[in-house]
């Protein structure tokens, strides 16, 4: 029985290293898989934000490329990202906004303060959306194709490295061509 108690810790760290391991091996270990890649959609569930028209389940599945935003006021990585939401929607690309749990008057600061990108927007604030949608923390960003299949998901801020190897490619792959 000692011997049994004295290997359990090298046991132990030597499966947590294999998993490790394991993970890293991941094309991108940071990124998170998204159970709904490859679907349609899930479920729109927003309350009006105060000043936007919120989005349905139709604006998903009609006209091109869309992307589709969780964001909060009080969330620092969507600050950092908004100025590429704000080059997607001055390019022409529809950006839907899901304000998740958030003060209405402090997500309405946040987007006089910064600009609005959105197209439409509408507030999650008892994250009924979200858990539909799978968002695990702030901001996600789900690239739509035309007929509202997702066919991306991006877990964090938009930065120029995940733009150039998971976003750019997704969107060409759905039919639109970013420069």
């Amino acid at each position: 029985m000692r011997k049994f108690l004295l290997a359990l810790p090298v046991v132990v760290f030597a499966v947590f290293a294999g998993l490790a391991f394991l993970g890293m091996q991941r094309e991108d270990p940071e990124g998170l898989p998204s159970a709904i890649a490859g679907q349609k959609a899930p479920k729109v569930q927003l309350d009006p934000l105060e000043g936007h028209a919120p989005f349905a389940q139709a604006d998903l599945t009609t006209g091109g490329v869309k992307l589709v935003n969780f964001w909060a006021s009080w969330c620092a990585p969507c600050r950092a990202e908004h100025p590429t939401l704000m080059d997607f929607a001055d390019r022409g690309i529809p950006v839907y906004g899901v304000n998740y749990k958030d003060n209405p008057a402090k997500a309405r600061a946040f987007l006089a303060e910064l600009g609005n990108p959105y197209a439409l927007a509408g507030a999650d604030p008892q994250s009924k959306m979200a858990l539909d949608w799978g968002v695990y923390g702030l901001p996600e960003t789900f690239v739509l194709g035309p007929d509202g299949t997702v066919i991306l998901r991006v877990t964090g801020p938009l930065t120029e490295r995940n733009l150039q190897t998971r976003v750019l490619p997704a969107l060409a792959e759905a039919g639109l061509a970013f420069k």
